[in-house]
């Protein structure tokens, strides 16, 4: 996929999902993240998809020396603006620039169902880290978010259900995200990451399925109707 799809859509991230803006990674993504570190203390850190840099400037604040890297140039430019103690740089999760078992833990988080070449990057990313390191790892839950997937009003046979869309199929989709954002996204199945991060010596020792957040309910009467159907996926592997 075209890195200049990403510094199209640098903007509109930086004002949705930024500096409070979106509850999801308020109320959610950045205190699971931020607990795991806590609790871990690595001395480097990668931000894979760094984006402008808020999970790196988080955990720059715990006193980690973290690395962020993004294939937009643009993002990669707002996050040394915005500063807070990360090094970035422009790259490809694909080709990583850092030496074999150079990094204590690694972070990518809402990045990889946008990546074509999953195996490579995952296998970068065991390259990377040191044995006994971890990589925590956020996804759009791949089942219950895959595409036309939705939640289903049926006033006909007067029921309310989750549909779940063609799951075991692979497949790229454009995804209008907002007016005139369009954002590519790779749906697999969940057996493709976990054996994935498998071949590349990363055991998955915690899994997490969370509802979501209240802050996210409250923007829509659909979302509070769907509240047991989780959004997000999130996992940590260990390097062996």
């Amino acid at each position: 996929m075209s890195d200049l799809v990403w510094d199209q859509v640098a903007s509109w991230w930086q004002e949705k999902f930024t500096e409070g803006a979106d509850p999801e990674y308020v109320e959610q993504i950045l205190p699971l993240i931020a607990g795991e570190l806590e609790a871990r203390r690595p001395a480097r850190l990668l931000d894979v998809g760094t984006g402008e840099g808020q999970i790196a400037r988080m955990a720059a604040a715990l006193g980690i020396d973290v690395v962020g890297l993004d294939p937009s140039f643009v993002q990669v430019d707002e996050a040394a603006r915005r500063g807070g103690g990360p090094a970035y740089l422009a790259g490809s999760a694909a080709t990583l620039p850092f030496a074999d078992g150079s990094m204590d833990a690694a972070v990518a988080c809402l990045v990889f169902e946008h990546i074509v070449d999953v195996d490579v990057a995952i296998s970068e990313l065991g390259r990377v880290l040191r044995p006994g390191g971890w990589f925590l790892f956020c996804l759009n839950h791949p089942l219950l978010q895959t595409p036309n997937s939705g939640w289903i009003d049926d006033h006909i046979l007067e029921e309310q259900y989750w549909r779940i869309g063609s799951y075991l199929v692979e497949d790229i989709t454009q995804e209008e995200v907002d007016p005139g954002v369009i954002i590519p996204f790779v749906h697999r199945p969940l057996s493709r990451y976990v054996n994935a991060l498998a071949a590349a010596g990363l055991l998955v020792t915690r899994m997490e399925e969370p509802a979501p957040p209240e802050g996210f309910l409250a923007r829509a009467r659909e979302y509070r109707e769907a509240a047991t159907i989780p959004r997000l996926l999130y996992l940590r592997a260990v390097k062996q």
